[in-house]
């Protein structure tokens, strides 16, 4: 059975930084692309980021390109979002996601998901 568990995820101020991991079990994990997705009250879940199989391949929405980095150990079955300058408009639940051999941007794609982190941004 596939597990995908999030964690480091907390309230922190603006300008802040958090590092969240995402750890995955049950699958061969160096054949999966790995993304991040954020849900907030009131809006539509929203795509992060991705990465590819090999970590050599990334894609960034642009609310976070230049102040998220994602990054993989696929000898160890993790995902890493780091989340430097921190903005409040990024508070939400953030979920990590699998999908088999690929990257993509949408949400329907992905197999597998994790229960999710909070991050809280104060202002």
């Amino acid at each position: 059975q596939v597990h995908l568990v999030e964690s480091g995820g907390g309230l922190v101020q603006a300008g802040g930084s958090l590092r969240l991991s995402c750890t995955a079990s049950g699958l061969t994990f160096s054949n999966y692309g790995m993304g991040w997705f954020r849900l907030a009250p009131g809006k539509e879940r929203e795509f992060v980021v991705t990465i590819s199989r090999d970590g050599k391949t990334t894609f960034y929405a642009d609310s976070v390109k230049g102040r998220f980095t994602i990054s993989r150990d696929n000898a160890k079955n993790l995902v890493w979002l780091q989340m430097n300058s921190l903005k409040p408009e990024d508070t939400a639940l953030y979920y990590c996601a699998a999908i088999p051999w690929v990257t993509s941007r949408r949400a329907t794609e992905y197999d597998y998901w994790g229960q999710g982190t909070q991050v809280t941004v104060s202002s």
